[in-house]
């Protein structure tokens, strides 16, 4: 069913989906790739683990698909943050969900903000990340001329504190410049597989900013005692398993990795047999810690 919420004065849409069966039921709240819809990634899982008993909310973060908020396809962390946070209050709100037993699932980019988000709000009680991007700065710092780029994007941010617009690029390409560029986000995002009435191919230049600059890993120092379940593909391009194994080692107990055997990113974006090994590792992994 559809659904309406308010964060921070912004209103949020997101479609609510309740296993048959008499409730109430524990609840998943659900977070996903950079530029992403509720239609997209977070949908896709969202409806198999509603198939395997979880009431699921998956829903377009302000400035995002059909939600409000502005600037448009803007990324805002810690806006994500108080949008997760409202979300497990309607989730709790909710005859159908069962209050004490709520996870946080994130896909992409979302297992970064879930870790965070799950680490420091007590009413969720268990995290799972899937081919999950857990930025930090020292690993951003890493692979780029650090102060060059924050000169770069300072200088777009003081243009627009100025009275200059929103400054855009598109969100993927498969040549020239883009915030994911190449043919692997190119062929989920850009043909038949991610298609969406609310997917929108561009994204805010501040928004690559906020990418290189949060610390979403710091979530797994914090996290404990709570579950972790960390689900990632041996190879991957934009999200490499040497921050997944970061991740893992920076948990505590109890903590579990499961490796697919998935080549390429967007693979558990849509794909089987690896989206339906990602829904068996949680499923599994939520039945004995949910």
């Amino acid at each position: 069913m559809k659904v309406e919420f308010a964060a921070d004065g912004v209103k949020l849409a997101g479609d609510l989906r309740v296993p048959e069966g008499e409730g109430p039921s524990p609840a998943l709240v659900f977070t996903g790739p950079f530029t992403g819809v509720r239609d997209q990634v977070t949908g896709l899982y969202a409806e198999r683990l509603t198939a395997q008993g979880y009431v699921t909310l998956a829903f377009d973060h302000r400035n995002w698909g059909g939600s409000g908020g502005e600037p448009r396809c803007h990324e805002d962390p810690q806006a994500k943050l108080s949008d997760l946070r409202a979300a497990v209050s309607l989730l709790r709100s909710r005859p159908e969900v069962d209050a004490g037993r709520i996870g946080a699932v994130g896909i992409c980019l979302g297992g970064g903000y879930a870790l965070r988000f799950a680490a420091f709000d007590p009413r969720v009680k268990v995290f799972a990340g899937i081919a999950g991007a857990y930025n930090n700065p020292y690993a951003m710092r890493s692979g780029m001329d650090y102060q060059a780029a924050l000169t770069g994007f300072t200088e777009v941010l003081e243009r627009q504190d100025l009275g200059g617009p929103v400054e855009y690029l598109p969100a993927v390409a498969r040549e020239g410049e883009a915030a994911m560029p190449g043919d692997e986000p190119y062929a989920y995002y850009g043909g038949d597989r991610g298609a969406s009435a609310t997917w929108e191919n561009r994204v805010t230049r501040a928004s690559v900013r906020e990418l290189i600059t949060v610390d979403n890993m710091m979530g797994a120092d914090f996290l404990s005692p709570k579950p972790a379940l960390i689900v990632h593909g041996v190879v991957d391009r934009f999200c490499p398993p040497e921050g997944a194994e970061e991740a893992f080692r920076r948990l505590d107990q109890p903590k579990q990795l499961v490796w697919v055997d998935a080549k390429q990113h967007i693979d558990l974006y849509d794909r089987e047999p690896y989206v339906g090994q990602a829904v068996r590792a949680v499923t599994d992994f939520l039945r004995e810690h949910l």
